[in-house]
């Protein structure tokens, strides 16, 4: 019997997480704060939790939704963290898929 992996993720996801990286990544070299704080609440939140990666939809809840941020540069490097953490998870589904012969 075929076991499926929680772990494996599926083309659509994968596709959404490559878009999602390349939203962030422009609006990140724009200093657009406004489209991050967008991307970050709703898209980041949304992908997570369709991805089962419920630690990383808490935490961008919590970038948006805690108290007010003490500077531009300490929002500016909690959105880094969480394109490093997308980053991240992208590079591990990229590893888990089959070679192509």
């Amino acid at each position: 019997m075929l076991h499926c992996n929680m772990n494996v993720y599926t083309a659509p996801i994968q596709h959404s997480l490559e878009d999602l990286l390349g939203d962030l990544h422009h609006a990140r070299r724009r200093g657009d704060m406004s489209r991050l704080a967008l991307l970050a609440y709703c898209e980041v939140r949304r992908w997570a939790r369709q991805a089962g990666e419920q630690a990383l939809a808490e935490r961008s809840t919590a970038l948006i939704t805690q108290s007010p941020l003490a500077s531009r540069e300490v929002f500016m490097d909690q959105v880094d963290a969480l394109i490093a953490d997308l980053e991240d998870i992208h590079t591990r589904v990229l590893s888990q898929q089959p070679a192509l012969h």
